[in-house]
Parts: C-alpha cells; sequence; structure tokens
C-alpha cells in the first residue's frame, strides 16, 4: 500500500520529538513490509536547513507552481512547507497514495479539509489532545474517517469527551535501539521545560545535592529559556545538562532512574518505555496516559503533591537495593509485553490501513 502521513508540525532534523521518532521507526518497519511510505510536514525558516529547503521551495514554486520541497534524507519522501495545507492536492498527485495518515498535533484541520477534497481515503491518528481542545465539535469535518489513538487514555477521553471511538496502537518503538546495559550513575531527567516538569525537577535535584542528576535537552530552547535554565543549574553543582541527543541509548546507558514529572497531560510518555527497556524504573506523574505507561516499573506521584513524595520516591530508589531491582525487573518485563512487539504493531496498523482504505471520502 501505498501511505502518505500528513501533519502540521515539524519533522526531523529540525524537531526531535516523541511523535516524531515514533513516526520514522513506524515507516521504516512499513517499509521493510513491502509499503510505499512519505510525509508531508511542516517547515521552520531557521538554521542551514531551513535555509538550503527554502530555496528549494522557490526553485519548486518557478517549475511546479507549488512552494514545497521534496527530500529523502530518512529514506523516504519527505514533502516540506510553510502552509501543508496548501500543498496536499500537489503533493497527492506527485505521491498517489492510496490512504492519507492525518497525523493529530497544531492546527491539522485545514490539512485534513484539504485531504478529504481529495477523495482519498483517511484515517485520523489521535496523539494528543490538542485535536480536540482546538477543533471540539468541528471533529465531524474529519469525515467519515477512523480513528487510531497512541493509549487507552487518549482513546477513552476522545470518547467520553467527543463521542469518536478508536482503536489503539501504542507508539512504535523499536527496542534495539534503546535496550543497554547501564552503569546506574545518574537520575536522568529529558526535556528541562516547563511542561515537562522542570520545576518540580530542579527541586528534586536540590533536596538531594549527594545524587548525581543528567538533564539532558529535548524540544530546542529559545536564548531566554537556555538562559534561564543555565542560571538555575549555576546552583546546583549535582546537576549536568546535555544538548538534545538522537541517539538515546547511550544516555540511559549511564541512567538508573528516570525522573518523568510531566505537569500536563501526556498521551503516552514515550521516553518512559524507552528507559523501561533497559529495566530503568521511572518516576513519573499521576496525570494523562503515564500511569498507563509506566505500569508495574516505576513510581507514580501526584505532580501537584508536595515536593518530599517525589524526593522520597528517587531517594529510595537511589538507595535501597532489593526495592530497587524489584521494579527495575518489573519495568523490563513490561515492555515485552505483546502491545509493544514491533511485528504485533506493524500488523496492526496494516489492519488498520486496510479497513481505512476502504473507507471511501469526499
Amino acid at each position: 500500500m501505498n501511505i502518505l502521513f500528513a501533519a502540521s508540525q515539524l519533522y526531523f532534523p529540525q524537531l526531535y520529538g516523541g511523535v516524531q521518532t515514533s513516526t520514522d521507526q513506524l515507516c521504516h518497519a512499513l517499509k521493510k513490509k513491502g509499503h510505499k511510505v512519505s510525509l508531508l510536514v511542516s517547515l521552520m525558516p531557521g538554521g542551514i536547513f531551513g535555509w538550503r529547503t527554502r530555496i528549494h521551495m522557490q526553485a519548486n514554486k518557478r517549475l511546479a507552481g507549488c512552494k514545497v520541497a521534496r527530500d529523502i534524507g530518512y529514506g523516504y519522501p519527505i514533502w516540506r512547507t510553510w502552509f501543508p495545507a496548501e500543498a496536499v492536492e500537489y503533493v497527492c498527485r506527485k505521491e498517489r497514495p492510496d490512504l492519507i495518515v492525518i497525523m493529530s498535533g497544531g492546527k491539522i484541520l485545514p490539512v485534513a479539509l484539504e485531504a478529504n477534497k481529495t477523495g482519498i481515503p483517511m484515517l485520523v491518528q489521535l496523539h494528543d489532545v490538542a485535536l480536540g481542545e482546538d477543533y471540539g465539535d468541528r471533529l465531524s469535518e474529519f469525515g467519515k474517517s477512523p480513528f487510531v489513538a497512541n493509549s487507552q487514555f487518549t482513546a477513552h477521553k476522545y470518547e467520553r469527551d467527543y463521542g469518536i471511538s478508536s482503536s489503539v496502537i501504542y507508539p512504535f518503538i523499536d527496542v534495539q535501539r534503546y535496550r543497554t546495559k547501564t552503569t546506574r550513575e545518574n537520575v536522568t531527567f529529558i526535556n528541562p521545560v516547563p511542561q515537562k516538569g522542570l520545576e518540580i525537577a530542579l527541586q528534586v535535584a536540590r533536596h538531594c545535592p549527594d545524587i548525581p542528576f543528567s538533564f539532558v535537552e529535548g524540544w530546542t530552547l529559545s536564548s531566554k529559556q537556555r538562559a534561564a535554565l543555565e542560571h538555575a543549574l549555576a546552583e546546583l553543582p549535582n546537576v549536568t545538562l546535555l544538548r538534545s541527543q538522537q541517539r538515546m541509548a547511550p544516555i540511559f546507558g549511564r541512567c538508573k532512574i528516570l525522573l518523568a514529572p510531566s505537569v500536563f497531560s501526556e498521551t503516552y510518555g514515550r521516553v518512559v518505555t524507552e528507559a523501561q527497556t533497559s529495566g530503568i524504573p521511572v518516576v513519573t506523574s499521576r496525570r494523562g496516559a503515564l500511569p498507563e505507561t509506566v505500569g508495574p516499573g516505576g513510581v507514580v506521584v501526584d505532580p501537584d503533591g508536595p515536593i518530599t513524595e517525589w524526593v522520597e520516591a528517587v531517594r529510595r530508589l537511589w538507595h535501597d537495593p532489593a526495592y530497587y531491582n524489584t521494579l527495575s525487573a518489573h519495568a523490563y518485563e513490561h515492555t515485552a509485553r505483546p502491545a509493544l512487539d514491533v511485528s504485533y504493531q506493524t500488523e496492526k496498523w496494516e489492519k488498520a490501513f486496510e479497513a481505512a482504505a476502504h473507507n471511501k471520502t469526499g
């Protein structure tokens, strides 16, 4: 089958996030099964990549009348443009997909409406709550397309709030990319931004001066955000700040505990599973899908509760070997469940694609 994934978000190399990583690994798995895949995504003008792509966009505008650029640097065609909705019809003519997968996130409704006009069957992938928050009662404008959610939490929320039924397929995670032996040297906190619980992480590190912490950048920080973070960390000699990493195995190779104190409704929490593949227990928030994701392989703490609960959870895991080994074993076992098996997930996606392909739109 020929599948076009359409989003209004940035993609590699301009943004490395859970959605982008899951999509990339899914695309490669589908290619191995003989499917053709391509992406239509947004573009940011800054940086060398942005400026180079901008030049290609201008050239294509002169030649073909559409301001969009195509590259294959990640092993499959990626079409990039300022406004993806404006390029849907053009990209569909070029790629001739059998199915368009609408990836929720950002201002995706215009993209979905343009995709619906093509008459090509659509499937909507739910991996955040923004779709409902942004469009709510306008979700009917996505046509009669089937929905796939990235967690039971996401599926239940859309069912409860908007009456949408969806099947559940967890994010595609190639375990072999993350599983590693760990020296258990530090507590790791990934993506030090407010939404991910930066303030909680800072307080925990402040209350545990004897424990080394590693803060790893995720989303791109503005100069103001970086300055504020570096100022806060200047008072914490037990915290090391690392730049964003595409290969996470080396990060997990030094990690003893993953700290994931998100303060907003995560609809999965991919980094939790990435860490657990190496038997790393997680201390995380009772928020969104995180309790579902961490399962028995960690500790769930109320993000609105006292900081002492976070500190106690980290300290017990750090200092109690028997307790740590128990949760470590649970973490490892939790990632071995069938719902996260790559072959199982790929087959489930193929079935979803086949069902959607018989669901004509327009």
